[in-house]
């Protein structure tokens, strides 16, 4: 099924053919940098596993991103529920997110495939709000959330709950908004 189309990208669900990038993304050092853990083959096609499960229950989760002209998968860009993130965040509240494999960094592909799920999050799923969140110093997702029109919170800085203490500077992560309001107005 495809979510989304955009001038160089298909959104679509994931395919079994697609394991290989999603472990290649969770075990990459790079890509991983902002996260306590690398995963294990079986430990990404557990991850794998549970997206399409997502998908499949919610018709939200993190969506597989395809070159149009290649059709290779690339990363993932997708929208999700973040009730594990309460007090932080408000049960209900839907959060973009996105991994891409390194070598396709730099060339505004997150980006696009972002704001194409921002339309279909406020227009398609009639969502009030969308939320994003990266570890403080994550200059990468940051930006992406600034390009995208996302607005950090003030106050919204919160210690993630699922990074170990052992990690004491993957915990403060920052809270970035996009209301369904502000992005119609930025679109006239």
């Amino acid at each position: 099924m495809i979510i989304a189309e955009t001038e160089r990208l298909i959104i679509r669900n994931w395919r079994d053919a697609d394991r290989d990038l999603v472990f290649e993304i969770n075990s990459d050092d790079a890509v991983m940098k902002f996260f306590p853990f690398r995963r294990s083959r079986a430990e990404a096609d557990a991850f794998f596993d549970r997206v399409q499960a997502m998908i499949a229950e919610t018709g939200l989760g993190f969506y597989a991103l395809e070159l149009r002209g290649s059709g290779e998968a690339i990363g993932f860009c997708g929208l999700a529920r973040t009730d594990h993130l309460e007090p932080f965040v408000p049960a209900g509240t839907v959060e973009i997110g996105w991994r891409l494999a390194t070598r396709h960094w730099g060339k505004g592909l997150v980006s696009e495939a972002a704001r194409a799920l921002l339309a279909y999050g406020f227009e398609t799923l009639d969502l009030d709000q969308i939320v994003s969140f990266a570890v403080h110093n994550n200059v990468r997702s940051t930006s992406v959330m600034e390009r995208i029109g996302m607005h950090r919170v003030d106050g919204g800085d919160f210690d993630h709950p699922g990074v170990p203490d052992t990690y004491p500077h993957l915990q403060r992560h920052v809270l970035y908004r996009l209301t369904a309001a502000a992005w119609r107005a930025a679109r006239q």
